[in-house]
């Protein structure tokens, strides 16, 4: 004979009171907000060219650049220098990259930008020669004041000297420079600058080691 069953152990699923009082005390939904954001006002903030030109270039770019073969990077890279961008020789651009103000935009020679990569140039972004920006990769200018209930707008300079390489799907916060030569690991959050020939990862991204000569 087998022996007899044995009740279950019940386990109480419900949460202490104690807890309940932590959670109602740490994570409020009905709190009033910090900001007003009625009071919201951009309009002070130079975009660089007329609303009509703007709305002429990203219905430009929603058209031209998804129509354009994989490896047509210099008709993208002519679209991007007619509204205004500085883009030097031997430049690729994929065609799903985008730019929100294009005039904004400097890119050296031989850079490489590749696919889903944003700049969000609210700001200038300057890439220099020999830079790759990997896909997916989000380069923003733009922020806001969270210390006032206005959330008024902030933006700032992205820097990326020579040779650097930003790897994929990497976020890019304004008033940063990464020094030439540095390397970006992956899917990183870089909020400072970074100086040059560093090998930098992680959230928030900080320089890990020197980066090694590499003979040619």
């Amino acid at each position: 004979m087998g022996s007899p069953l044995r009740p279950r152990r019940q386990i109480d699923l419900a949460p202490s009171v104690e807890f309940d009082a932590e959670f109602e005390t740490e994570f409020k939904l009905d709190a009033t907000p910090r900001f007003d954001l009625r009071s919201y006002d951009q309009s002070d903030f130079d975009r660089g060219r007329s609303g009509g030109f703007i709305l002429l270039w990203w219905l430009v770019q929603a058209i031209v650049f998804p129509l354009t073969l994989h490896s047509m990077s210099g008709v993208r890279a002519n679209v991007l220098r007619w509204f205004g961008a500085k883009i030097g020789d031997g430049v690729i651009i994929r065609p799903t990259a985008r730019f929100t103000y294009p005039w904004k935009v400097e890119i050296g020679d031989w850079s490489w930008i590749g696919d889903d990569v944003v700049f969000y140039s609210l700001d200038r972004i300057v890439v220099g020669n020999h830079a790759v920006i990997s896909q997916k990769s989000y380069l923003c200018t733009g922020s806001h004041d969270f210390r006032r209930s206005s959330f008024d707008l902030k933006t700032g300079v992205i820097q990326i000297g020579n040779g650097a390489w930003i790897a994929a799907d990497c976020f890019i916060g304004p008033d940063v420079t990464i020094g030439s030569n540095t390397v970006v690991g992956t899917r990183s959050t870089v909020l400072k600058s970074l100086a040059s020939d560093q090998i930098c990862w992680g959230n928030p991204c900080k320089a890990r080691s020197d980066r090694a000569d590499n003979p040619n």
